[in-house]
């Protein structure tokens, strides 16, 4: 498909308007013309996402292959890899996870199957230290790593041969694949084709906020003592590199970001490291078609309005923002299919820009 005229950004409104569907013989998805209804009984987008999160996926992966990669002098992640028979033509899809999940969260599992079924390769990542790989090195994870990402999709370039890339961030894991294509820009490698970001985190600080909201308590007391009990677990591998005392008094995630991830990630605070790694600094140099899709009713990520311009001049953005939804979750009836509707429309959306040259 020609991308002369690339694909422009639409709201949930526009999505009924038909798209010029280029000269490509190969099935077109409809994507612009199914718009999200939630499942009756979910409309509400804490029902939206608790359900998301706890409802599991029909897994249709076979079993994945065990692979590190080094991302750092003394650092290595973990992916679990299934590859087509003829994987050099297939389409590779890498999936990164969001804040203290990993590469068997469901929303991972249920993007996986249906990349797999569509006859792509799928790269389940897990950021460092997720999934059980605190002793993979030395070091903490944070939402802006995004050199970690690349360091995966170049290493499959090199090692393996792959001509065709794409990529599906979750909630921090969208911030971190939009960062990265923001800075490389122009610059992207050639095999990279597109993207897609699920309520990415792209507006760290105002999201870290929205988080300690008396409505948000739940979300942030379960990333919390997930975040204090992966402290104690690093404490003990490396003792001297970490101290748990610096986990007393904190009550919200800003507080855990101010005392821990600057203090170990090389930030003056928290507020330093929002700025320096949320992706909504460098939308507007994301050059390959990128799909974002984002719920207005998302009980903790928040996307400002200046950030929300940028992400509808980019012309390589298609930007959806459904009225409803949750986070991570927009589950629809189960029409057809299994109703996880983000999921659904990621993989169209790749296969309708076919990942084809830009």
């Amino acid at each position: 498909m020609s991308h002369s005229n690339p694909i422009t950004a639409r709201t949930e409104a526009e999505l009924h308007a038909p798209l010029a569907t280029g000269s490509s013989n190969a099935p077109l998805h409809d994507f612009f013309g199914e718009p999200f209804h939630p499942r009756r009984m979910l409309t509400g987008a804490h029902a939206q996402t608790i359900a998301g999160n706890f409802l599991p996926r029909h897994n249709e992966l076979p079993p994945g292959k065990e692979r590190t990669f080094r991302v750092d002098a003394d650092v290595e992640v973990l992916c679990h890899c299934h590859f087509q028979p003829e994987l050099r033509q297939a389409v590779t899809l890498i999936i990164v996870h969001g804040l203290e999940g990993s590469s068997d969260s469901q929303y991972v599992i249920g993007t996986g199957s249906k990349a797999w079924v569509a006859g792509m390769n799928v790269v389940r990542m897990n950021v460092r230290n997720c999934g059980g790989t605190e002793k993979l090195g030395p070091t903490l994870y944070n939402s802006g790593m995004s050199g970690d990402v690349a360091a995966v999709a170049q290493s499959l370039i090199a090692e393996d041969g792959l001509e065709r890339l794409a990529f599906a961030g979750f909630s921090m894991g969208g911030n971190m694949i939009l960062k990265m294509l923001g800075e490389w820009g122009a610059q992207v490698p050639p095999q990279v084709k597109a993207a897609v970001g699920i309520s990415p985190a792209i507006d760290l600080a105002a999201s870290a906020d929205a988080l300690h909201d008396p409505a948000n308590r739940m979300y942030e007391a379960r990333f919390l003592w997930s975040l204090r009990q992966r402290i104690k677990r690093k404490a003990a591998l490396y003792p001297r590199h970490f101290e748990v005392e610096y986990l007393r008094g904190i009550r919200s995630l800003r507080d855990f970001d101010d005392q821990i991830t600057a203090r170990y990630c090389g930030f003056a605070d928290a507020e330093d490291y929002y700025q320096r790694s949320a992706s909504s600094k460098v939308l507007d140099r994301i050059a390959v078609p990128t799909l974002v899709v984002h719920a207005d009713d998302d009980p903790f990520i928040r996307v400002l309005p200046e950030t929300r311009e940028k992400l509808l001049r980019n012309p390589h953005i298609t930007y959806v923002e459904t009225e409803r939804g949750g986070h991570c979750a927009f589950i629809a009836e189960s029409n057809g299919y299994d109703g996880r509707w983000a999921e659904r429309q990621a993989i169209a959306f790749l296969q309708r820009v076919e990942c084809g040259e830009r």
